[in-house]
């Protein structure tokens, strides 16, 4: 077992500038998109080319507020542009699998916003459509891509934990009653928009659960309000998550092994500190990042531009082996807390009709 470390290893992830320059074109205009493109844009040397919306004036305004030459009212139009290299699906979670299926069908590099696909079925389509293609694809799960979390990576590598034999992970938001979450027919509910983090941060450590026992509670609006789950692996290694829409929550995260503990204060997905303590007491080591929340989207383009300038399909630090692993553990919690989500007439079809975003 290593002895435990004299100071925190430092991030490895590359200078997000130094990542080749390819042209994007975005599907959806709504919070996260904006977001996403205001990071890259200020980050990184990727350039986009291109905006799309069913809402064509929805689509110009945004191409205008965010400097993008292109807007299109037909998602169709923008994957068949010639000055695309590559696709970021930001669209409504139930409009997930259609777009990035145009996007692949048109022979586009494809980032998928978190979650992939409202389940495992929808995920492996994607993955199976990239790989036919042999395109790029990922989830835009942003967390992997964090500078802090290649630094848990590398602790986690090193085995100074000892044997991880438990993971705690929560997230509560309050949301007002216009917000989409709360919308039934937009797979609303806490679990893909806030669930996904604790439960993929659960499956990349411990691997797929072997067991899962789960509880939820309904929200008035007709989605599911809160959820809690314990996740157990092979060897009674448990994680224990939990994701609310009642209440803002501490929002944190903590990996403990047989030698010691490492804290992630909340926000847990995004960019801030680790504490690293050994079991038993002791000076606990500290890595310190500035607290940039949404501001460091970038890191995902920066890596997926990297991928396909090395002609890799996938990115090593969420391989959608990975992400189909997380909607199978979040597909059991579904099944186990009668969770369900629509099924559009369009899901199986080309043609989303108007996004929410």
């Amino acid at each position: 077992m290593p002895a435990f470390p004299s100071a925190l290893p430092a991030a490895r992830t590359p200078d997000p500038m130094d990542a080749p320059a390819l042209r994007w074109g975005v599907l959806g205009t709504g919070w996260i998109a904006e977001r996403f493109v205001s990071s890259v844009q200020r980050h990184t040397r990727q350039r986009f080319t291109a905006v799309a919306s069913r809402d064509a004036a929805r689509a110009k305004d945004f191409a205008e507020a965010n400097n993008i030459p292109r807007s299109y009212g037909s998602y169709e139009d923008l994957v068949a542009a010639g000055d695309v290299d590559i696709v970021y699906v930001a669209t409504e979670h139930t409009a997930h699998l259609a777009c990035a299926r145009l996007a692949l069908e048109a022979g586009k590099h494809t980032l998928v916003e978190k979650p992939i696909g409202l389940d495992a079925a929808e995920a492996a389509e994607i993955a199976r459509l990239a790989a036919e293609r042999g395109l790029f694809c990922a989830e835009a799960l942003w967390t992997f891509f964090l500078p802090r979390f290649d630094v848990v990576r590398q602790i986690l590598d090193s085995g100074i934990l000892g044997e991880v034999h438990t993971v705690l992970a929560d997230i509560g938001e309050h949301f007002g009653p216009e917000h989409r979450i709360l919308r039934p027919e937009l797979a609303g509910g806490p679990l893909l928009d806030l669930g996904t983090y604790p439960v993929s941060l659960a499956t990349w450590i411990l691997g797929a659960p072997a067991h899962i026992q789960a509880s939820g509670q309904p929200h008035p609006a007709g989605v599911n309000g809160q959820t809690s789950a314990i996740l157990r692996d092979t060897h009674g290694n448990q994680a224990v998550v939990h994701t609310t829409l009642f209440s803002d929550t501490p929002t944190t995260a903590t990996i403990a092994g047989s030698h010691a503990t490492l804290s992630l204060p909340g926000p847990f997905y995004q960019p801030g500190d680790l504490v690293l303590t050994p079991s038993g007491g002791g000076t606990p080591l500290t890595y310190t990042e500035s607290r940039t929340a949404h501001d460091a989207l970038h890191f995902e383009a920066a890596e997926a531009a990297r991928c396909i300038a090395a002609g890799s399909p996938q990115t090593p630090l969420r391989p959608l082996s990975d992400s189909i692993v997380t909607l199978r553990a979040m597909d059991e919690i579904r099944r186990l807390t009668g969770i369900t989500f629509p099924r559009p007439a369009w899901a199986g079809s080309a043609s989303p009709p108007p996004a929410a975003q």
